[in-house]
């Protein structure tokens, strides 16, 4: 049997054709090549279009066929990774009423902390294990304090993934996984929240019917499946959010377990057993997606908007006609500490580990007798590294001390002078893997679809492509002091 997994990102859509009995890939797709725009109609507003994921998602499956490297045939069961916290709201006829309000969005952040103040802290952190924050809740109650006719009109709320999964089954449903990554779930009552509904006013029926992360999802309709050369019948058997689902590609599932990935944004994520909390909010814990009522497994996700997108705006601005493989050789040209020029990447909205502030990004000591491209290239992937540094140290004063941590050689971990200012930035072991998020969903599916018993099975046959130690962590470390201080003035 194959397997197809989809992973709805925010730059672009991709599709993984997995072979079941040998954990293999046999093909792979992305659509668009190019990276798909966010729309910003406000400062700190960011929506995409659903039908853009649908469409591009179709284009992707069917550019994976053209390939012709497998039978369409042979595919029984499909899973979807998805871009977290974003916000989809249809009408009773399934048709979509507003574009997304995606995960960088900012607008309701004071929205959350009025929640956040008004259930009460204690209350929100014990069974929320987060502030409402910017998170789908509030966005949703964004939505029906600013656009009452929409919310009037709403029959259900979802996830992206969740509608993209309509769109290939017809069928609604959601999961625990899902729901916290909203803050509608209270994890001590095992149900929606109460404190959230009422304080908001939302409806709780319009919430989709409630299963498992791996269970069947819905079938994929005859409509569909011809216009994809696929067979109609096909379960869906996994939806996940693109963090959790990383974790469960690197086989992240058991506490003390920790994935990175560094794409668009930045995450790094944990695995432990325990309801806890960041007194501050700073991260985030969430259901993994093994978690259950009788065993608990709790995501703790440390997450940094303005990270790949930092990448991007500097290829943008100072790399035009060259490829991203060019600008890391171009800045392993330069010695780290770039000469003195130090970049801070928060300029894709409010960052949560900063306590929701918005104090977007930040070039300081620039010389310009002395600075090039190439510094810029080098001094933006430091400056994402000790983001990264910044965001475990507050996962370590939570209790989270990783020995290794697994992440896909992938994004920015491409680049050698990343992945190094990273591990000695961080002064910790890293595992890179071959993995990426569309992966990720396949083997989910074959997990769902009861292939694989569990994730240590469906990876049985995966090793790491590399393993990368620290080895001059004292320099960087000195390095991200410097760096630290420039951050500490603009918080100010």
């Amino acid at each position: 049997m194959l397997l197809l997994g989809l992973d709805i990102g925010t730059s672009s859509i991709k599709v993984a054709i997995v072979d079941a009995q040998t954990q293999q890939t046999i093909a792979t797709a992305q659509y668009p090549d190019t990276e798909t725009p966010i729309k910003s109609l406000q400062k700190g507003w960011a929506e995409q279009s659903p039908k853009d994921w649908w469409e591009h998602a179709k284009l992707a499956i069917l550019k994976a066929h053209a390939k012709q490297l497998y039978q369409p045939s042979e595919i029984g069961a499909i899973g979807i990774a998805y871009q977290m916290h974003g916000l989809v709201c249809i009408d009773k006829t399934g048709n979509l009423l507003r574009d997304s309000i995606i995960w960088c969005d900012s607008r309701a952040v004071e929205l959350g902390n009025q929640a956040f103040a008004s259930i009460g802290e204690e209350q929100s952190l014990s069974h929320l294990l987060n502030s409402p924050g910017n998170f789908t809740a509030s966005k949703l109650a964004w939505v029906k304090q600013n656009e009452p006719e929409t919310y009037a009109s709403i029959s259900q709320v979802m996830l992206p993934g969740d509608y993209i999964a309509l769109q290939l089954t017809g069928n609604s449903t959601t999961s625990i996984s899902s729901l916290s990554e909203g803050i509608f779930w209270d994890f001590k009552t095992k149900s929606l929240s109460e404190d959230v509904f009422q304080y908001y006013g939302l409806d709780k029926n319009h919430i989709p019917a409630i299963q498992n992360v791996f269970s069947e999802h819905g079938k994929l309709t005859s409509e569909v499946a011809a216009a994809l050369g696929l067979s109609a019948g096909i379960p869906v058997t996994y939806k996940a959010g693109d963090q959790p689902n990383n974790a469960l590609s690197l086989n992240v599932m058991e506490p003390g377990e920790v994935a990175a990935t560094a794409g668009t944004s930045g995450v790094i994520y944990g695995v432990t057993d325990q309801l806890g909390y960041d007194k501050l909010s700073r991260v985030n814990s969430f259901a993994h997606v093994n978690h259950t009522s009788e065993e608990a497994r709790i995501g703790v996700l440390l997450c940094i908007n303005g990270t790949g997108i930092l990448n991007s705006w500097i290829k943008k601005i100072a790399g035009a006609g060259m490829s991203y493989a060019n600008m890391n050789q171009a800045a392993a040209t330069i010695a780290p500490g770039s000469d003195g020029l130090i970049l801070l990447p928060f300029g894709n909205g409010a960052e949560r580990m900063l306590e929701n502030k918005t104090i977007d990004a930040h070039m300081s000591h620039i010389d310009l007798n002395k600075h090039s491209a190439a510094h810029l290239f080098r001094a933006a992937q430091e400056g994402i590294a000790f983001a990264f540094r910044y965001g475990l140290d507050i996962l370590r004063s939570n209790g989270m001390e990783p020995a290794v941590i697994r992440a896909g050689k992938a994004n920015m971990f491409l680049s050698n002078v990343f992945a190094k200012a990273f591990v000695n930035a961080t002064n910790t072991k890293v595992e890179l893997h071959d993995c990426d998020g569309s992966v990720g969903a396949a083997i989910g599916a074959g997990i769902g679809v009861g292939i694989y018993q569990n994730a240590k099975d469906a990876f049985s046959l995966k090793k790491a492509l590399e393993t990368i130690e620290p080895d001059d962590a004292k320099t960087y470390d000195c390095l991200y002091a410097e760096w630290l201080a420039v951050l500490n003035k603009q918080m100010k």
